[in-house]
């Protein structure tokens, strides 16, 4: 249940804060969305004011004929949010409808649901920097910075290897071995180069759960060292005074976003030249599984997670790729070199072919999730039933 309510909610709120973004940008430039709704229809309920200046309640379906402006609405699927502002329209004469706004009006509305997402996760970082926020310890951490809880965590596990199958999983801390403590790594390495062969007790912290595993170090293929088959890295709780950590997480979330984008580029190209797929893709239910396990290490991780969510929405979102606003975009940059608009039909049907399409990607990597935390979801349906 936690798991369900965590994925519900950080959802909502990526989805609500793009909407908002559009809606915001295109009343400042002087349109009038049909409907600001929060979840998807069907409608809970909704308000507006009338064209006789007074303002009514409706549950109907659809479009409000005596609505003067817009309507804003709850509805019944709790999944985010959704503005209607007649971009897939004809426009006729109407000079404040989408179509008949300049290019870079339409370019700057279709763009800010993107922005507003880089923004979100811009504001999540800043505050966990203040409040304190999960990052690896090493030489470049401000010296004004305050660190506590500094632990040694498995940031990587490898397949088939020794910590695989003592089910060690990323995110874990090691607290000890055979009751000996470590402030770093290369005490570990050593500790296992020169057990190998030898069953080892380690103590596991897990969110708030204390595990006792055993596990012999052998030689990992990967590295030719000894080792369980783990990457472990020295973390702390950094915190930073509230003037410091307003420009450390603005630096942070464009490093992080140029980082992604990087990761899209590498991933994209292994696709097209046939190297394969050389990141791990995740698809809802995989996200799903992610956010179970972000949410049991605590609260500051689940906002950490969700402005990483945040940056990969925006820029996935602004691929130019028709049904995306990225695509948008880029039909109004050839708008704008052709001089012309494009036919409505043809950018309605190619947006809707590759929404399609996106649908079956979604479906295929889903399948693939299924296959992966397929024992993860057995194991939460029966908590919960």
């Amino acid at each position: 249940m936690l798991t369900l309510i965590t994925f519900i909610l950080v959802l909502s709120l990526l989805v609500f804060v793009h909407e908002l973004g559009h809606f915001v940008v295109a009343k400042k430039l002087g349109l009038i969305p049909k409907e600001f709704g929060f979840g998807f229809p069907p409608r809970a309920w909704g308000i507006y004011k009338s064209k006789d200046g007074t303002w009514k309640t409706t549950r109907k379906k659809g479009e409000v004929e005596d609505a003067a402006n817009t309507v804003y609405s709850v509805n019944w699927v709790p999944l985010g949010g959704f503005v209607n502002i007649g971009e897939d329209e004809e426009g006729e004469d109407d000079p404040n409808h989408f179509t008949n706004k300049p290019i870079w009006q339409r370019a700057t509305i279709l763009s800010a649901g993107v922005s507003m997402n880089v923004i979100l996760a811009m504001v999540l970082i800043i505050i966990g920097l203040m409040i304190g926020l999960p990052q690896m310890i090493d030489e470049e951490i401000d010296p004004r910075a305050q660190v506590s809880d500094e632990r040694i965590q498995i940031v990587q596990v490898l397949p088939e290897s020794p910590a695989k199958q003592a089910g060690i999983k990323m995110g874990d801390i090691i607290a000890s071995i055979n009751d000996n403590q470590f402030t770093n790594y290369e005490a570990i390495q050593q500790y296992n180069e020169e057990h190998i062969g030898q069953g080892l007790t380690y103590q596991i912290k897990r969110g708030k759960e204390n595990m006792i595993m055993q596990i012999t170090p052998e030689i990992i293929e990967e590295t030719g060292q000894g080792g369980i088959g783990i990457a472990i890295a020295e973390v702390g709780t950094v915190k930073y005074p509230w003037y410091l950590a307003i420009g450390k997480g603005i630096k942070a979330t464009f490093m992080l976003t140029w980082i992604i984008i990087v990761a899209f580029y590498e991933l994209f190209k292994g696709l097209i030249f046939g190297l394969g797929v050389s990141a791990d893709l995740a698809g809802p239910v995989g996200i799903a599984a992610i956010t179970g396990q972000v949410a049991r290490l605590g609260f500051i991780y689940v906002m950490q997670f969700t402005a990483l969510l945040s940056i990969n929405l925006a820029i996935i979102n602004f691929l130019p790729i028709p049904a995306l606003d990225g695509g948008r975009v880029f039909f109004l940059i050839i708008e704008k070199i052709r001089r012309k608009s494009m036919k409505r039909k043809l950018e309605a049907g190619l947006n809707q072919a590759f929404f399609w399409l996106l649908m079956l990607a979604v479906l295929i990597v889903t399948f693939r999730d299924v296959s992966r935390f397929g024992d993860t979801f057995r194991l939460y349906w029966d908590k919960m039933f």
